[in-house]
């Protein structure tokens, strides 16, 4: 079906989740029973949250590769190529390979589906389950794209599940409170299985952990079973083991509660942990579009919603906090753009909207009008405001581009040709 590379990838994009009008995941276990059901031939550790879980994700495969092991990883969203998604040891799949299973997909979806391909998200899924299935690994870590119980990840029984943080995301989705979300990320939880949780809204937590004794599994978490205590630069670690003065390559609290949640969720699976490669895998676990410096005066984070928003100010507060904040922003529809735009509000000495091309996207105007800054700006072309805030740049301003991780991933894309990343 698919002869190249970009012919496969430009139809797989296109794909959309209501082109399979069947039962959520139905289409996973069909495709997936018809090729054997590979996804049992893996070990998997498994990631739900509104925000945290790609960096804890990364985390965790710093510390497990650290420690000799053999570690895939399925992550979204990419932000270059969509072999990124899929890797094993951080490298990407290869362009034969992912075609291979592309087409040996699309067979199966003509065959069993009569032609009616799943979601984008779910192929990439299914890609990844297979490719895994295919290698040597000790264990390979999944990232959920939307909440967690009908997410097409949620087709595996991981070792430990890991659930970093519920806000109010998706709400057209998953619900229009704490708890209903929180139901829908604990669908992960597995049967007599591990889970580690990180999430602080105790609406929230009080679902997380009804679940998992309903499923009898144990539940680790953060600030009640294992602690995590900034030091300064550093912090402490206190769990089944302690840790003291860890140095972590991620600046900001909510990073310090991320590797917290991968050294307890590492521990839980391979049980005997090198202290010093666990303090080195920490050290370089850095995650692109994540507080990312470009230059010394212009930061990328993909602050998606107004935890994200609220985790990104506090980093700002703490790292550098004589500078003003010119905000570029950019999202999708399906946020809470209004509590950003107001935490925004109250620390930018300037507000600047834009807007990216993908059909979900918010239009400048949309974002403009929920902002009631003295100093705000629209634009549609997000390159030209870009390149002329940089222009615009004092010595005393630092300007920060943030909003949905697609719009982070297009800039950091265009920086990377213009060769302005470090």
């Amino acid at each position: 079906m698919f002869q190249t590379m970009e012919q496969c990838t430009d139809f797989i994009f296109r794909l959309k989740a209501s082109q399979y009008k069947g039962e959520p995941l139905q289409s996973a276990h069909i495709i997936l029973g018809a090729l054997g059901n590979p996804q049992h031939k893996t070990k998997f550790i498994h990631f739900a949250g509104s925000n945290g879980k790609g960096s804890t994700l990364n985390a965790t495969r710093e510390i497990l590769m650290a420690q000799g092991l053999t570690v895939g990883a399925f992550i979204s969203p990419h932000l270059e190529r969509a072999n990124e998604r899929v890797t094993i040891n951080k490298q990407q799949i290869l362009d034969e390979d992912f075609l291979r299973i592309a087409n040996l997909l699309a067979g199966v979806i003509v065959d069993r589906l009569n032609g009616k391909f799943p979601s984008f998200f779910e192929f990439m899924t299914l890609l990844a389950l297979v490719y895994f299935s295919e290698q040597k690994l000790d264990v390979a870590l999944l990232e959920t794209g939307i909440g967690g119980r009908l997410d097409s990840t949620n087709v595996i029984i991981p070792e430990v599940s890991v659930i970093t943080t519920i806000s109010l995301e998706h709400t057209d989705m998953l619900g229009d409170t704490y708890a209903l979300i929180a139901a829908e990320k604990a669908g992960i939880i597995k049967a007599g299985k591990p889970v580690v949780v990180g999430v602080k809204n105790e609406e929230a937590l009080s679902v997380i952990k009804k679940t998992a004794h309903k499923l009898q599994a144990p539940i680790y978490t953060l600030n009640e079973q294992f602690f995590a205590k900034s030091n300064q630069a550093l912090f402490d670690y206190v769990g089944e083991f302690k840790l003291k003065d860890v140095e972590l390559a991620m600046l900001g609290e909510h990073q310090i509660a991320n590797a917290a949640l991968a050294i307890t969720a590492t521990k839980l699976f391979l049980q005997e942990l090198d202290e010093v490669k666990l303090r080195d895998a920490l050290k370089k676990a850095k995650w692109e579009g994540r507080f990312e410096w470009v230059r010394n005066n212009i930061i990328l984070d993909g602050a998606h919603n107004s935890e994200g928003t609220t985790a990104l100010i506090e980093t700002l507060q703490q790292v550098l906090p004589n500078k003003k904040y010119v905000f570029v922003y950019a999202a999708l529809q399906d946020k809470d753009h209004a509590l950003s735009i107001q935490l925004m509000d109250q620390v930018a000495s300037e507000m600047n909207f834009t807007q990216i091309t993908l059909p979900r996207a918010a239009t400048a105007r949309q974002l403009f009008e929920q902002s009631n800054h003295q100093q705000k700006f629209a634009s549609r072309n997000w390159m030209e405001l870009v390149e002329q805030k940089m222009a615009q740049l004092t010595a005393d301003d630092v300007l920060v581009i943030t909003g949905s991780l697609y719009f982070i991933a297009e800039v950091r894309s265009y920086f990377l040709c213009k060769g302005w990343l470090k």
